[in-house]
């Protein structure tokens, strides 16, 4: 159990420097995904899966979601609502 651990805070720690210092906004979600999803595992392994559960599913699932989600927003959002086709009405 203990070896288990020490990989899985390994693992935690590498992806949470990905997250960080990573070029690609996708891959810095996924990363603090990860990080989030290996959390969870480690408060199962130290008999705490009520707190595992919620980590799971609020810290990995929806966040990763939700940020997934507001980028696409930002990309995708940056000429909706307003159609510029150069003249100015006024």
């Amino acid at each position: 159990m203990t070896g288990m651990t020490v990989v899985l805070c390994i693992a935690m720690i590498v992806a949470a420097f990905v997250s960080i210092l990573g070029k690609s906004l996708p891959i810095a979600i996924l990363a603090a995904g990860l990080v989030s999803l290996v959390a969870s595992v480690l408060f199962l392994i130290l008999a705490s899966p009520d707190v595992a559960m919620t980590e799971a599913a609020i810290g990995s699932g929806l966040t990763t979601f939700l940020f997934f989600f507001v980028l696409g927003r930002v990309r995708g959002g940056e000429h909706d609502g307003v159609e510029n086709d150069g003249s100015e009405h006024g």
